[in-house]
C-alpha cells in the first residue's frame, strides 16, 4: 500500500519529483499501455503511480463529457464511488477553471478560492492544496489531471512540469483506450455543424486529423541521450532552413514583412524553447512527444487568445512547432498514411499543406476557419474534393476514425451520423453521380443556346492539375490562371528559371488554348511564407495587397513580367492584372511589362508573338472607369468576387456578412448590365471570372446583360453548358431588363420562377 501519511509528517522526497522520477514515471506508465488492462483498470494505475510519484495524498482525472460537464473518472485518495458519480460544470470549480483556461493552477488554500465548489460525495474535505492541468488534445482540453494534499503545500515548477509532462502522456493514453474508458465522456452522439462550402459535393469517410498524431511507440524516449541528439539536430536544420528563407527571400521582403520574419528567426532561435523541449526529453519523453507537448499548450493559448496580435504570434509558434516536428519526421519517423477516402480535418489549412494530400484520394475536406480555408478552397476545387470551412467546434468535436457527413451543397457536416441518415446521403450521392454521368456526355457539344448564341466556357485554375479538367470537361481555354500559388506553395522566392518553366509547362499542357495568366495577387490574407507574417491590417481586403504591392517593389513584378515573358516566346502572351483601382495604375503596369518586351528583344532572345494585357474589374472605381480604357486595355475581366464585396462594403470572408448581400440583386445588375455596355462602346471584349460565372441562375442572367465568356472552376462548367444549351436567348434576355426595371418582388425569385416558366435546366 502507498505511503499516506501526511507530507508535513515526512520529508517530501524531491528528487521522485526530479526529472529522474519523471522519467521512471513514464517507463511505468509504457509498461502499463502495453498491459492487456481495462481502461478503468489502466486509468487507476496511473493515479495510484502519480499519486506515489508526486508524494500526494489525492491523485484525479476528470474528463470532458459529450455535454461538456467534466465527469470524474479515476481517483486515487477520494471516495471511489465518486467515480463516474461527480460531474462538474465546464466552468465549475477549480477543475472548471483549469479546462477553460486550459492553463494550470496550483493553489495552498483551495477552500479560500473563491471558485472552489464543494462537493461532499468525493469526501475531499481535508485536502488544502491543489494543484492542477489540463489534458491537451486536438486543440482544446480534454480534461484536467489534478493532485491535493492534506497540508498547505508549495507545488513548485518542477511538480508543475512533471504534471504536464504526465497530462500529456495521459491523454494519448485516453486516445488509445478510446471507448473503453470514455463510456459518457468520449464524444459518441451524433452532431451536425454549418459552415460555408468552399467546394460543393457529397462525401461520405472516415476523419483523418491533419496534424501529426504520434503512435503510441513514439511517446516514450528509448536513449534519452539518443533523443537529446535527435531534437538537436533537428533544432538545427529548422533554423539553417528559416535563416536561409530569410537570405533568399531578403530582395522581395516588403517593408515590415522582413521585422516579422526577422521576429520569426527569433522565435525559432530563442533558448527558452529549447531549453522547455530539452528538459521534456530528458524527463523520458521522445523529441517529438516533447514537441507535441509544447505545440498543444501554444494551440491551446491560441484558442482563448482574444487580441489580434498575440494570435498572430501564436500561430507563428504553432508553425514552428509543426516545422521541428517535420524535421523530427525527416529523420525516419514517417507519418501514417492517410487511408484512400478519408475526410480531412483541420483546424486551418494553407493551400501548400494541402497539396501534400494530393495522391491521398481524399474524399473531402473540412476546415473550422474560414479565412485560411479560403485559399485551400482552390485547391480542394482543383483537387476534386468537397470541402467546407468555418465550422466553428469542429477539432474538438471529432476523433480520429469518426464517420463524417460532408454535404458541401447545404454547408452541413454531420459528425457520427445515426444510420438512418447515412443511408439517405448515399441515395443523394448515388443520384448525383447518375447527373454527372449525363453532364460528362456534353463534353464535346457547344456552349450554344436554343436560338444559336454561341458562348465561350473557360477555367480558373491556379495549379499544374487543374489542366488535366481541360480535355475532361471541354473547355475552351482559362479564363483566368491564378500565378500566385506557385508562391505560396514554395517556402522560398521562385526564382527567374522556375517561374519561366512553370508558365511555359501551362502554357503547354493548354495546347494551344489561350491562357490568361494574372499576375501575382499577394498581399491581405494571401501571404507566402517567404513573406513572413505581415502587420495586421484593419482592413486586408481593401489593404496593400495584389498590384499595389507590385507596384511598390518593382523588383520583385517586373521579375514575375519576365519569365512570362521567356515562357510565351513565340506564342501569344496573354496577362491580366488585379485589383486595378484607377486607369494609371494599368498604365503604369502596362509599361513595365512593355519594358521586359523592349529588353527582351534588347538582348535577341525570343519575344511573344502577340501580347494581349488585361484588367480585373475587381473595384467600382474602376467599373466606372471602363470608357478610359478604349485603345489601353485589350479585355476586362469581371471578378465578381471582390467586385460585390467592395460594392456591398460586406468582407466575403467575414462569416458574420458574407452571406448578406446578393449579385443577383438590382443595385448589382445594373452595374453589370452599364459594364458590359461601357466596354460594348469602347471596343474591349469583357469576361467574367468569378464564382457568379459557375452557377447557373447566375451565368443566365450575366449571358442575357450581354456577358458572352465566363470562366468558372472545372465542375462547374458542364453544369453551365447545359444550362446554356436548355435556353432560348431571345426569350430570355428580354425579361431579364424588364425585371431589372420592374422593382417589385426580389430579382431572385423573379428569375428563378422565369427559368422554370421557360423550362431551363437549372
Amino acid at each position: 500500500m502507498p505511503d499516506r501519511s501526511p507530507p508535513g509528517d515526512r520529508p517530501p522526497d524531491r528528487a521522485r519529483t526530479s526529472q529522474g522520477g519523471a522519467r521512471l514515471l513514464l517507463t511505468r506508465l509504457r509498461a502499463m499501455m502495453a498491459q492487456q488492462a481495462t481502461g478503468a483498470d489502466r486509468l487507476a494505475a496511473v493515479v495510484e503511480l502519480v499519486a506515489n510519484t508526486m508524494v500526494a495524498d489525492v491523485c484525479s482525472i476528470y474528463l470532458r463529457a459529450d455535454d461538456n460537464t467534466l465527469l470524474l473518472v479515476a481517483t486515487e485518495g477520494l471516495k471511489a464511488e465518486a467515480v463516474g458519480r461527480t460531474r462538474l460544470a465546464e466552468n465549475e470549480g477549480l477543475v472548471g477553471l483549469v479546462c477553460s483556461s486550459a492553463r494550470p493552477l496550483r493553489i495552498t488554500d483551495a477552500f479560500a478560492h473563491p471558485r472552489f465548489s464543494y462537493r461532499p460525495e468525493t469526501g475531499e474535505d481535508p485536502f488544502n492544496s491543489f494543484l492542477g492541468v489540463p489534458i491537451l488534445r486536438a486543440g482544446g482540453a480534454l480534461g484536467v489531471l489534478v493532485v491535493q494534499n492534506r497540508t498547505e503545500r508549495v507545488y513548485d515548477d518542477e511538480e508543475v512540469e512533471a504534471l504536464q509532462t504526465i497530462a500529456m502522456v495521459l491523454a494519448e493514453l485516453v486516445g488509445i483506450l478510446g471507448d473503453a474508458v470514455m463510456v459518457g465522456v468520449r464524444p459518441t452522439r451524433p452532431l451536425e455543424l454549418h459552415g460555408r462550402t468552399l467546394n460543393e459535393g457529397l462525401a461520405i469517410g472516415s476523419a483523418h486529423l491533419h496534424d501529426p498524431v504520434l503512435s503510441a511507440a513514439r511517446l516514450f524516449a528509448a536513449d534519452v541521450d539518443e533523443e537529446q541528439a535527435r531534437l538537436a539536430a533537428a533544432m538545427r536544420q529548422l533554423r539553417e532552413s528559416i535563416d536561409a528563407m530569410l537570405t533568399r527571400a531578403g530582395p522581395v521582403l516588403f517593408g515590415e514583412s522582413r521585422d516579422v520574419l526577422e521576429t520569426y528567426r527569433l522565435f525559432a532561435h530563442d533558448p527558452s524553447w529549447e531549453a522547455r523541449l530539452t528538459d521534456a526529453v530528458r524527463s523520458g519523453l521522445s523529441a517529438e512527444a516533447a514537441v507535441d507537448r509544447v505545440r498543444r499548450e501554444h494551440r491551446a493559448r491560441l484558442g482563448s487568445a482574444r487580441d489580434g496580435l498575440l494570435r498572430e504570434r501564436l500561430h507563428d509558434l504553432e508553425d514552428l512547432d509543426n516545422r521541428l516536428l517535420r524535421h523530427l519526421s525527416g529523420g525516419g519517423d514517417e507519418q501514417a498514411p492517410v487511408p484512400p477516402g478519408s475526410i480531412l480535418v483541420a483546424s486551418r489549412l494553407g493551400p501548400a499543406e494541402l497539396l501534400d494530400y494530393r495522391d491521398a484520394h481524399l474524399a473531402g475536406v473540412v476546415l473550422e476557419e474560414t479565412g485560411a480555408g479560403s485559399h485551400a478552397a482552390i485547391v480542394a476545387r482543383a483537387m476534386g474534393v468537397p470541402a467546407i470551412g468555418g465550422l466553428e467546434g469542429l477539432v474538438n468535436g471529432v476523433e480520429p476514425g469518426d464517420r463524417l457527413m460532408v454535404d458541401a451543397e447545404a454547408g452541413i457536416v454531420n459528425i457520427r451520423p445515426e444510420a438512418e441518415r447515412v443511408e439517405s446521403f448515399r441515395a443523394r450521392q448515388l443520384l448525383k453521380d447518375e447527373q454527372l454521368t449525363e453532364l460528362a456526355r456534353l463534353r464535346d457539344e457547344p456552349a450554344r443556346t436554343i436560338d444559336g448564341v454561341d458562348c465561350e466556357l473557360m477555367i480558373n485554375a491556379g495549379l499544374s492539375f487543374d489542366l488535366d479538367h481541360l480535355d475532361a470537361v471541354g473547355a475552351s481555354g482559362v479564363g483566368l490562371f491564378r500565378t500566385e500559388f506557385q508562391f505560396m506553395a514554395s517556402e522560398t522566392m521562385p526564382g527567374l528559371d522556375e517561374q519561366t518553366r512553370f508558365y511555359a509547362s501551362v502554357m503547354d499542357r493548354a495546347d494551344g488554348r489561350p491562357v490568361t495568366f494574372r499576375t501575382i495577387d499577394l498581399g491581405g490574407d494571401k501571404v507566402a511564407p517567404f513573406m513572413g507574417r505581415r502587420d495586421r491590417e484593419e482592413n486586408p481586403a481593401l489593404g496593400w495587397r495584389a498590384l499595389r504591392m507590385a507596384l511598390d517593389h518593382p523588383y520583385f513584378f517586373r521579375r514575375q513580367l519576365r519569365a512570362l515573358t521567356r515562357a510565351a516566346a513565340g506564342r501569344t502572351l496573354r496577362v491580366m492584372f488585379p485589383m486595378v483601382a484607377t486607369v494609371d495604375e494599368f498604365e503604369e503596369a502596362r509599361s513595365l511589362l512593355d519594358a521586359e518586351i523592349e529588353w527582351t528583344l534588347k538582348f535577341g532572345r525570343s519575344a511573344p508573338a502577340r501580347v494581349l494585357v488585361g484588367a480585373m474589374v475587381e473595384t467600382p472605381s474602376l467599373a466606372f472607369s471602363i470608357d478610359h480604357l478604349k485603345g489601353k486595355a485589350d479585355f476586362l475581366s469581371v471578378g465578381t468576387n471582390d467586385l460585390m464585396q467592395f460594392f456591398f462594403a460586406a468582407d466575403r470572408e467575414n462569416t458574420r456578412v458574407w452571406g448578406r448581400y446578393d449579385l443577383l440583386s438590382r443595385p448589382a445588375l445594373v452595374l453589370l448590365d452599364r459594364m458590359v455596355q461601357r466596354a460594348g462602346d469602347a471596343g474591349v471584349p469583357i469576361s467574367v471570372c468569378g464564382e457568379a460565372a459557375g452557377r447557373p441562375i447566375e451565368a443566365l442572367t450575366l449571358l442575357a446583360l450581354g456577358y458572352r465568356s465566363l470562366s468558372m472552376s472545372a465542375a462547374r462548367l458542364p453544369l453551365i453548358k447545359q444550362t446554356i444549351r436548355s435556353t432560348d436567348l431571345s426569350r430570355l434576355a428580354p425579361t431579364v431588363h424588364d425585371l431589372l426595371r420592374d422593382g417589385g418582388a426580389p430579382f431572385r425569385t423573379e428569375i428563378s420562377r422565369v427559368c422554370q416558366q421557360l423550362a431551363i435546366k437549372i
